[in-house]
């Protein structure tokens, strides 16, 4: 049995089921458990896999409003900036970005007037010059995670 690949043919497995066994992966991916908890190891301590968690459908737990918050920040301050914003227990994402705004973020809110309530307060800092927030109509997709492209052997 040849390993190439197997790397990232175990990350997709377990992107479709984070909670498999070691066991049932390796019958999956025609390895033995040894072979399964030796590259999950690897990969684990090379921070390729950081982490197991459950994916959460925010808006089945209440959280109906996504909000995309574009920002132009004074650029002494973007560590700051971005470091409040990824601390925000609502924030889903938070990116330093090129183009018109320097940082965009994405927060998940329960209501409108919530959403307002906190993205105002967020925004009374002197070092952000100029804020476009977006509420979302409609999720089209909403996957943070895809899959590892696994090359075929030639």
């Amino acid at each position: 049995m040849t390993y190439e690949n197997l790397d990232a043919k175990l990350v997709n497995a377990l992107l479709g089921d984070g909670r498999a066994s070691l066991r049932s992966l390796a019958e999956e991916l025609d390895v033995s458990v040894t072979t399964v908890s030796n590259h999950l190891s690897d990969l684990e301590d090379q921070d390729v896999i950081d982490g197991y968690t459950p994916r959460v459908d925010y808006d089945a737990v209440g959280y109906d409003v996504t909000a995309v918050i574009q920002l132009k920040v004074e650029g002494n301050a973007l560590p700051d900036i971005t470091e409040t914003l990824r601390d925000h227990q609502q924030m889903t994402s938070v990116y330093e970005v090129t183009g018109d705004y320097d940082v965009i973020a994405i927060g998940k809110f329960v209501d409108t007037d919530g959403m307002n309530e906190q993205i105002k307060a967020l925004l009374t800092d002197p070092d952000i010059k100029a804020s476009n927030t977006s509420v979302v109509l409609n999720t089209v997709s909403e996957n943070e995670q895809f899959e590892l492209e696994v090359r075929e052997d030639e």
